[in-house]
């Protein structure tokens, strides 16, 4: 029995998949042993590529033994539009982990749509990833088809409907983060000049619930620094 340890492919969405072979590029290949782990990839030069779609956290360690051997990429899609087919109970094959046949209920278009500020839901639990010497964070931006069925089995939320597969349907652009100091871009502000999360979000154009999330990753990365409070809120300045 193989002590590696990863995800595996038996439950990897197509999304996942094509981002995989993507990254790893001409000359790179896919599900690469290094150590106790299976990197989603390497590529040419050396570089190990992971693909996230959710939380940082269970990368985390993962990561750090990677990186200890040469430099890792992060590629975290960001869904800028999503599309929703749902398809009766019979359209799901397990072994080829998708829709095989069967009947298109509807389609609908998510009103979900990210945006680079998304990265920080991935970045909260893990906040200190960036980090970590030769570790690099690169957001792709992409349009993405969410395939469903209607088989009593999902969560109540969904009325039980089932997300069975995530398909890439475009890509448009990505930010490539190599330090810390390539977070800036989400700070406004002048060097010294003072903000709280209040002034963050009215600046960028965000809710304050996503300026204080955002806040509080880039002080754990000492991009920004509390420096006091004014009433009942913190102040920052950029670190």
């Amino acid at each position: 029995m193989s002590t590696h340890k990863s995800i595996g492919t038996r439950n990897e969405s197509s999304l996942h998949r094509t981002l995989k072979f993507q990254y790893a590029g001409p000359g790179g290949k896919t599900e690469a042993v290094t150590g106790e782990y299976v990197a989603d990839g390497i590529r040419a030069d050396g570089e190990y590529i992971e693909v996230q779609t959710g939380s940082f956290a269970p990368l985390e360690k993962k990561v750090r033994e990677l990186a200890k051997n040469a430099k890792v990429r992060i590629i975290h899609p960001i869904a800028v539009k999503k599309t929703i087919e749902v398809y009766d109970k019979a359209s799901v094959g397990k072994k080829s982990g998708g829709i095989t046949h069967g009947k298109l209920l509807y389609r609908r278009r998510s009103p979900a749509k990210g945006t680079q500020w998304s990265i920080f839901d991935a970045l909260i639990h893990a906040p200190t990833l960036p980090l970590i010497r030769k570790v690099s964070i690169e957001i792709a931006f992409v349009e993405i088809t969410e395939k469903r069925i209607k088989d009593g089995k999902g969560s109540w939320r969904r009325k039980g409907i089932s997300i069975v597969d995530k398909e890439l349907s475009a890509w448009h652009e990505s930010i490539l983060f190599k330090k810390p100091s390539d977070y800036l871009r989400f700070i406004p502000f002048k060097k010294n000049e003072e903000f709280t999360g209040s002034l963050l979000a009215e600046s960028a154009g965000i809710d304050t619930q996503t300026a204080r999330k955002a806040l509080y990753v880039l002080t754990k990365m000492n991009v920004v620094k509390r420096i006091g409070k004014q009433g009942n809120s913190w102040k920052y300045v950029r670190g």
